[in-house]
């Protein structure tokens, strides 16, 4: 081991081994430090439902064997209605799928170090240069990426990223056999991801279930302690009694049993980011609020954002008079914004209005979508105004001034 690298990644999570991916596989010389153990990891990091899409496959060359179950369709849910839409999916097994990007970049000389919990930057002259971690032990790079996730503390350290806690989205889920997917009165969840809004089970976030094989899947429930959870959550209740509430009242779960040892827990910020560089570093994945916005998705926008690193990175370092500041690197965050998360403040609006809704509402919703086309409704998902305009109601008027009047009021 050295301790001097043209980039240095902390973490090892989907942006951090696909930045680490492509990076080696240019041929530079990549550190990558990850706090969890190699014999462990990921068992502490390991907090994604993993479903992704045949594109997201393609894109980054996933292979088929750390797929748990390969979907057909997406259901969206509410209180008493649901809408069905044929979109292929794939149900990834998340440690296989992190462990095969550690083993995809170390395979091209990416050097990873494994029981490295980062702690802060080393600073020369006002700009980062390298990282100390495990309390005393340091290493230096041309380049430092920050892919903690929401601890952020390189990130945190040079005032790059902004986590709002009133932002912080919280989610909890099991893995289930014995699952009942298609009892009278319900869908049938057989090879689906479904999603559930409904304030009961989640308020002011959504559940879900993902068909993993045969009578198994993974369920959960996730939410923001917003407008829409502060009106409708219940008194004393936490995020695990939700949980547990839906299991206990839903007949998809009677005769179901958790399996041993398939517990998930994780955060993401759902906000809009503040600056994603500066001096020699970037902040990558969910160290800014990468996730997307509307339906939770982490994976594909995460390795996009390792992606868009790698890039800048390239582009700056291969070059012999190395030039790494601000400047050159402002190039990634004019990537993430066009590849990234485009049209990110339109669909976060769009998500605040929607998690402000009542249960009625949600089920007027899912009435409604049977009368659009899938390309009005990919135009209004993707953050077009004015497909998003043609989808409200004359009672969502009062929706849309609290949310604008919060929005302009922060």
């Amino acid at each position: 081991m050295t301790d001097n690298y043209d980039v240095i990644i902390a973490g090892a999570g989907p942006a951090g081994g696909q930045a680490a991916r492509d990076l080696a596989s240019r041929g530079y010389d990549v550190c990558v430090l990850e706090t969890e153990s190699r014999d462990e990891f990921p068992s502490r990091s390991n907090k994604s439902t993993a479903g992704t899409f045949p594109s997201t496959m393609a894109s980054f060359n996933i292979p088929d064997d750390v797929v748990m179950h390969f979907t057909d369709d997406v259901i969206l849910e509410s209180p008493n209605h649901h809408y069905r839409r044929h979109q292929p999916g794939a149900v990834l097994e998340f440690a296989d799928f992190k462990n095969w990007l550690v083993e995809e970049s170390e395979a091209d000389g990416a050097e990873y170090r494994f029981d490295a919990r980062v702690s802060k930057p080393i600073m020369e002259g006002g700009e980062i240069v390298g990282v100390r971690y495990n309390g005393d032990e340091e290493v230096y790079g041309d380049i430092v990426i920050d892919a903690t996730g929401p601890s952020a503390p390189l990130a945190k350290a040079l005032d790059v990223c902004n986590l709002r806690r009133e932002k912080q989205a919280i989610g909890i889920e099991y893995e289930f056999e014995g699952m009942n997917l298609d009892p009278d009165g319900y869908a049938d969840l057989t090879d689906t991801m479904m999603l559930r809004l409904d304030h009961d089970m989640a308020p002011g976030g959504y559940s879900w279930i993902f068909h993993t094989g045969e009578d198994t899947a993974k369920v959960g429930v996730c939410y923001i302690q917003n407008d829409g959870h502060r009106t409708n959550a219940k008194s004393g209740f936490t995020i695990d009694d939700y949980l547990q509430y839906w299991v206990d009242t839903d007949p998809r779960f009677e005769g179901a049993e958790r399996i041993a040892g398939k517990q998930h827990r994780g955060s993401a910020h759902i906000q809009l980011p503040d600056r994603m560089s500066t001096d020699n570093f970037m902040a990558i994945g969910d160290t800014v609020p990468t996730v997307d916005p509307l339906w939770g998705e982490g994976i594909d926008k995460c390795m996009r954002s390792g992606r868009a690193a790698a890039v800048t990175a390239d582009r700056t370092l291969m070059h012999t008079n190395r030039d790494t500041s601000a400047s050159e690197l402002a190039i990634y965050d004019q990537l993430w914004r066009e590849r990234v998360a485009p049209k990110v403040k339109n669909r976060l609006f769009m998500t605040e209005m929607l998690y402000r809704a009542s249960n009625e509402r949600y089920d007027a919703l899912l009435k409604d979508l049977h009368r659009f086309s899938e390309e009005e409704l990919d135009a209004a998902n993707g953050g077009n105004p004015l497909a998003m305009f043609r989808m409200l109601k004359l009672e969502d008027l009062s929706i849309l001034a609290s949310t604008a009047r919060d929005w302009f009021s922060n």
